[in-house]
């Protein structure tokens, strides 16, 4: 497994992640047996970093991360590293009702997680979006209080913004910031990207394959469950799927001339951006798992990135990444 280093400060991690979210939530109905067998596909094949929140499935998923690991061999155990987002608040329903920054609400969280997770220590903690209400110091200082205790290995962020991540790094250091990027989100190259260079910080980018729009498998003709997400967010929806499938097409004949698939064609594009950028694939099953660590073995030349450019430029993407009441959720694109 090839391994990329989180910033100036952070841990060495696999190159590519795993990001959890989807075994528990947000994307329909998932398959336990299936979600464990892919976890462990991930671990054999020396996948590291596993990425999970304490709202997805309001705990499920990070004790299903628990029950893997447990279950897991020993070697593969000891070098998982976990990194957890929290702070979202949840109604018993599964609504959103807000974020919680608060110091003795941070080390609250921490607690729980820990004893679903079954770990002494989380290695990359994170507020999963800013608490408007609390400045990101206080938040922040309060995870570094958990370092100081052993609790936690390392400080992350989540969708911030380049001052509050300058703000954020004057109080400790900070190892990654976890933030949407992708061919069709690339809004982090104005300035966050260049910001958090400058300050040593590395990116763990979630949603390579945009929530599975470019990862060459979605069809117009898909129906989305109730309780799949992706039916409220703007690019999934009438035009605005057309033209982002449009887009897929022709990044499909890109990948054909190149003999790889579109989703390893996305991901491949994601770390060619550099070696401080690690991708979270979201893959739910074996195969879709197999798919992305393809992507491992694949080098893109600048012709390849030149022909990727063109049949996805920059900004092409139809609707915003997600629904508005979200979006007003997002230090980044403030």
């Amino acid at each position: 497994m090839q391994t990329r280093t989180l910033g100036t400060t952070g841990p060495q991690t696999s190159a590519l992640g795993l990001g959890c979210m989807g075994m528990s939530a947000l994307y329909g109905d998932s398959d336990r047996s299936e979600s464990l067998a892919t976890l462990h596909a991930a671990l054999d094949a020396g996948i590291t970093l596993l990425d999970t929140g304490d709202f997805y499935g309001m705990g499920h998923n990070e004790l299903l991360i628990n029950e893997a690991l447990r279950s897991a061999p020993a070697a593969a155990r000891e070098k998982a590293q976990i990194s957890v987002k929290f702070g979202a608040l949840r109604t018993v329903e599964g609504g959103f009702t807000g974020y919680d920054g608060r110091p003795n609400a941070v080390k609250n969280f921490a607690a729980y997680s820990l004893q679903r997770l079954g770990t002494d220590h989380i290695d990359i903690y994170r507020i999963a979006r800013v608490d408007p209400d609390v400045p990101i110091e206080e938040t922040v200082g309060a995870i570094a209080e958990l370092v100081e205790a052993g609790h936690v290995r390392h400080i992350g962020l989540s969708e911030v913004g380049a001052q509050t991540l300058r703000r954020a790094a004057a109080v400790a250091p900070i190892s990654d910031l976890q933030i949407e990027y992708s061919l069709l989100s690339r809004g982090i190259e104005e300035a966050i990207l260049p910001t958090a260079r400058e300050l040593g910080i590395g990116v763990t980018a979630y949603g390579v394959l945009s929530r599975g729009l470019i990862s060459g498998h979605f069809t117009r003709d898909r129906k989305l469950a109730a309780n799949d997400f992706r039916g409220r967010s703007p690019r999934f929806q009438g035009e605005n799927l057309d033209r982002n499938l449009d887009l897929v097409d022709a990044l499909r004949k890109t990948a054909e001339q190149k003999g790889v698939s579109v989703a390893q064609t996305a991901i491949a594009w994601v770390l060619s951006r550099g070696a401080d950028i690690v991708p979270l694939v979201g893959a739910r099953r074996r195969d879709r798992l197999a798919e992305a660590l393809g992507t491992l073995d694949i080098t893109l030349d600048a012709d390849d990135l030149a022909a990727i450019e063109h049949a996805v430029p920059a900004g092409a993407a139809a609707g915003d990444r997600y629904p508005s009441d979200q979006m007003a959720h997002l230090d980044s694109e403030h």
